[in-house]
């Protein structure tokens, strides 16, 4: 078998630099072979390196009381009690959904599931973060069904609910859409799993699907701007099978209860290499493998594309020397291909052979421990001063059109178009799913429950990377604190553009000191992420996305506790203080076309006490609903829960109308019986928590009185503009 000879323009064609080939050739002592080229093209690209990230990535708090497992493995693992482990990760597939937006998205599910079962968790919940461009932008419709059909199709056929979510639609995501997947399972203290290959002398197995040509330089693809020639990558996009997946999961679970595995790791970006790989690196081991025996869906496939080859839905294995019938027998049973292809050594090399020849022969480690990393030149941008000067803000000529158009625009509007295309109810163990702040999910056989949302605001991130990364952490807090949830563990999805370019550096840098920031003052540890740059076209990148997924445990589950109003004579309490603040606010952009101005300040420590009290108040259940305020400001806040169950109220604010579409953070409403108002307002006294009785809960119409005017609506006409935003938006 004869490879292509491998030079530095080669190199260059696979994504590394000058240096970088410099490096390699340093490292072997000689000139790569094809093969190996492929692999340290796929092991130093962004996506699996995070050369342009790492450096900053450690200024995150990473461990906690409750960590089990921190960064550095397939999911972030975390305590919560009565012997279970929550197992959860965050991840992108943004480039090949924007290429392929139905098996872009479906794969990506299916990813991030075999993040979570590969750590020995079944999983029990999936959320999605969606960023699309302007609804009327070339393809954008296309993409927006295919991405949701993706999600759900293969979410729905695997049998795992899709709770919760956010999506959002602006026009620096027109070229780059984003797709971050994110799951959630749960396993036993004693049945943890890590992917590392141990013990010299173990074989390794393959088992899953067999290999094709699909998803081929998916990670270096995922690694480098869009062109206008893109699309024509069509063919480096994986085809998921979640039927498959689904026997997959079984088979992995049931054989690692028989003990004969040491380590497993799924076949994710970068296929066989990373796996095989990365299991080495983590254990300092090396691994031979012999490729003539790797199950192939086609033949003639050669030793690079099979070490390339994104397939979906395949597993490698290390099993104890002696056992490997065991772990084979399980795979087999469940009809699943399976075949012993290697061994581990203990000389930290990777030998790859096929058809009698060696094809690749390198050191582990310098290819994934110490793979390049590089502190990028970082500049503050030079429009940054002119976008942060602070607009006029008009008064509304019409309060009432302003917060109708507000509610019915796609950005605010509902997203049950989007959420009903996914089953948020299989498995039985959701209590509140999508549409609300927080979802929340029963753990079996415990008192306990556990609470899940995502956030961020790319708006207040464009406009000052630093304090829309913390308001995103903060944002995520309260959410769960209005379910009475205590965050216990936190993972990122962390979008941004080419971090070549120096104002992008800077963004990413300041977006990491601003969560790093809130996650230790909120005591948040960051377990798991991913980091995905390079989403621009032709120089035009995303605004910064720097997405958050928390974790929180309910220990003791009293009533669930929702964002809609339920019934009427209940009184209503805000607690916070608005301070006048509409830099990158919905109103502002939505109403007025500007997107300046710095955006709300954050008080960490108004939000810590803020989620502590109103955690307090739903344990001991004199709060029966909670909704926090965020974008839109308190008019939006308050229509979304009159809206969600056509349950009206009437309310005094303080406030004048510019003042309702106010993003003031740390603020929250709660609805409580008449009975409880005087214990929850000295209680908020007590907590050092600012709040004020607003008004009352019933009737069909939801009545704001502020400062020279009112708002008297009826609650079924905004709840029928709420609700068919989306629909009529896609519908053009």
């Amino acid at each position: 078998m004869t490879e292509p000879l491998v030079d530095a323009d080669l190199a260059l064609e696979h994504g590394l630099s000058a240096e970088e080939y410099e490096s390699l050739l340093g490292l072997l002592g000689r000139t790569p072979t094809y093969t190996e080229l492929g692999i340290t093209s796929a092991l130093w690209s962004e996506h699996c390196s995070y050369k342009s990230s790492k450096v900053y990535l450690r200024e995150l708090p990473t461990t906690g009381e409750r960590v089990v497992q921190g960064p550095g493995e397939n999911a972030g693992v975390v305590d919560v009690g009565h012997g279970w482990l929550a197992v959860f990760k965050m991840e992108s597939h943004n480039h090949p959904s924007f290429i392929e937006p139905y098996q872009g998205a479906a794969t990506g599910v299916g990813g991030i599931l075999r993040d979570v079962f590969t750590m020995g968790a079944r999983p029990i919940a999936c959320l999605d973060s969606l960023r699309f461009g302007e609804i009327d932008a070339p393809r954008m419709r296309y993409l927006v069904d295919g991405v949701v059909r993706g999600i759900g199709d293969y979410g729905n056929c695997v049998g795992v609910p899709t709770v919760g979510g956010e999506t959002g639609f602006h026009r620096s995501y027109n070229q780059n859409i984003l797709v971050n997947a994110f799951a959630l399972g749960v396993a036993r203290h004693d049945q943890l799993f890590l992917a590392r290959a141990a013990g010299e002398g173990n074989p390794i197995l393959y088992a899953g699907s067999r290999t094709g040509r699909d998803g081929i330089h998916g990670a270096t693809m995922a690694s480098e701007s869009f062109e206008a020639d893109s699309e024509a990558k069509r063919p480096t996009v994986q085809v998921g099978d979640p039927f498959t997946e689904k026997v997959l999961l079984e088979a992995c679970l049931e054989a690692m209860k028989t003990g004969a595995i040491v380590g497993i790791q799924d076949m994710g970006a970068a296929g066989l290499t990373s796996s095989a790989f990365e299991m080495a690196g983590r254990e300092s081991t090396g691994v031979e493998i012999n490729l003539d025996r790797v199950p192939l869906r086609e033949s003639g496939l050669t030793p690079y594309e099979m070490m390339l080859s994104e397939s979906q839905e395949r597993m490698v294995l290390v099993a104890g020397k002696g056992r490997e019938g065991e772990v084979i027998g399980v795979f087999e049973k469940w009809g699943l291909p399976v075949v012993e292809i290697g061994k581990v050594t203990s000389d930290g090399r990777a030998r790859l052979s096929f058809a009698g020849e060696v094809v690749a022969d390198m050191p582990v480690s310098p290819l994934t421990d110490n793979a390049p990393a590089y502190r990028r030149p970082v500049e503050v941008p030079r429009d940054l001063a002119n976008r942060q000067e602070s607009p006029d803000i008009p008064e509304p000529e019409n309060p009432g059109q302003a917060l109708e158009r507000l509610l019915g625009s796609p950005e605010l509007g509902s997203k049950e178009w989007i959420w009903s295309q996914y089953d948020h109810t299989v498995r039985t163990n959701t209590l509140l799913g999508p549409g609300g702040d927080a979802a929340v999910l029963r753990l079996k056989g415990t008192p306990s429950a556990l609470a899940l949302t995502s956030e961020v605001n790319p708006i207040y991130c464009w406009l000052d990377p630093y304090r829309g990364a913390s308001q995103a952490v903060a944002e995520a807090v309260r959410n769960l604190a209005c379910v009475g949830a205590e965050p216990v563990g936190l993972t990122d999805c962390l979008n941004f553009g080419n971090p070549e370019r120096p104002e992008i550096a800077w963004q990413f840098r300041e977006a990491i000191r601003g969560m790093s920031e809130a996650c230790r003052e909120l005591s948040v540890p960051v377990v798991s992420g991913n980091v995905s740059f390079y989403n621009e076209t032709e120089g035009s990148g995303i605004y910064p996305t720097p997405t958050v997924a928390v974790v929180g445990l309910i220990e003791n589950l009293g009533e669930v506790v929702g964002s809609n109003f339920g019934r009427g004579a209940d009184r209503i309490v805000l607690l916070g203080v608005d301070r006048s603040e509409f830099g990158g606010s919905a109103y502002m952009r939505i109403c007025h076309g500007v997107e300046a101005g710095r955006p709300p300040d954050v008080d960490l420590e108004a939000e810590r006490r803020l989620a502590a009290f109103l955690r307090r108040g739903i344990a001991r259940g004199v709060i029966r609903c909670a909704h926090d305020v965020s974008v839109g400001g308190v008019g939006i806040a308050l229509a979304e829960s009159a809206v969600g169950r056509c349950v009206g109220a009437v309310v005094d604010l303080p406030c004048d109308a510019r003042g309702l579409f106010s993003e003031s953070q740390a603020r929250a409403f709660v609805v409580v019986s008449p009975d409880d108002l005087d214990e929850l307002l000295s209680g908020a006294e007590a907590a050092g928590v600012p709040a004020a009785e607003i008004g009352v809960t019933g009737g069909d119409r939801l009545s704001m009185r502020f400062d020279g005017g009112a708002i008297d609506t009826p609650v079924e006409h905004l709840q029928s503009l709420w609700a068919t935003a989306l629909p009529r938006a896609l519908e053009g």
